[in-house]
């Protein structure tokens, strides 16, 4: 470029009112340094923009060719600043979210609701999968945010514990229970897990494994609502999410069946790229969680 993007604004401005005097006013300038850069502008186009009459300046016919390609180039920048603005007091824009129908029914729910409430005109969009797929999503920008089962690790993202979750075993309502069972009793049920590709399987094979006990299900499934259903007809003995099971434990619809010891904690989590800024969307959705 020629010259400095400051000098089509004046001469936008000087076009615009027709006037040196009150494109000053309007821009809380000298008149004197508004004919500075007009003369400027002139000379490192090479070309007369302005001609003077009494009522004040009017454009050539190159002025005239040049005003059309600055109103339009100004026009534009002045939407792209409206909309950044919009963004900025989320008024616009989207947030992409990538997390498994679990997560999203048990615990993304009601703050999607909230934040929806807030910020109507956000759009919200959605991806299910696993989580070692979510974190792709995430690293290739098709995912602002994606809750996952911790523990996950990856240089490229920043993943935050949200929320601490207990793994526990439930039995239908009819079970004669005792006080406590030990690990290999409990692997010794008829078990029903779910798949085998999701980070909660992973965990729990994992736990058992430490403790050179094998896990040989009976029945696996892909959603974590069936492992209380199968559970409460008595197929089997489920291993649940024990926040995400609070309504069906209260009620009686399974039982929890203690484990000795019982099997460490862990955290749902949520990543996003380390070295990227957060869009205002994904930022306000954060802050509603913590």
């Amino acid at each position: 470029m020629k010259t400095k993007l400051d000098y089509y604004r004046i001469f936008y401005e000087t076009a615009r009112f027709c006037s040196f005097s009150t494109a000053a006013q309007h821009l809380y300038i000298s008149q004197s340094a508004i004919s500075q850069c007009i003369q400027q502008l002139e000379k490192d186009l090479g070309v007369q923009l302005f001609v003077r009459t009494r009522k004040g300046v009017s454009l050539t016919s190159e002025g005239k060719i040049l005003f059309f390609k600055v109103e339009n180039a100004i026009s534009s920048i002045e939407q792209g600043e409206n909309q950044l603005e919009r963004l900025r007091h989320l008024e616009a824009g989207e947030l992409k979210i990538a997390a498994g129908d679990t997560i999203t029914t048990h615990f993304l729910l009601k703050y999607l609701e909230d934040f929806h409430a807030s910020y109507p005109d956000i759009r919200i969009e959605m991806a299910n999968s696993y989580s070692s797929q979510m974190l792709s999503l995430v690293k290739e920008q098709k995912a602002d945010l994606a809750f996952v089962n911790m523990p996950l690790q990856d240089d490229e993202l920043v993943i935050e514990p949200c929320l601490e979750i207990n793994d526990v075993f439930v039995c239908g309502p009819d079970f004669k229970l005792k006080a406590s069972y030990s690990w290999n009793e409990v692997a010794d049920f008829p078990l029903i897990l779910l798949e085998k590709n999701s980070s909660s399987r992973r965990f729990l094979e994992e736990n058992f494994k430490y403790k050179n006990i094998s896990l040989n299900p009976q029945i696996e499934v892909a959603v974590h609502d069936l492992l209380i259903r199968f559970a409460s007809i008595h197929l089997g003995v489920s291993c649940v999410i024990e926040q995400f099971s609070e309504e069906e434990l209260q009620k009686g619809v399974v039982k929890k069946i203690s484990l000795d010891p019982p099997l460490p904690k862990r955290s749902i989590g949520c990543a996003y790229l380390k070295n990227a800024p957060l869009s205002y969307a994904a930022k306000a959705f954060l802050d509603l969680i913590k």
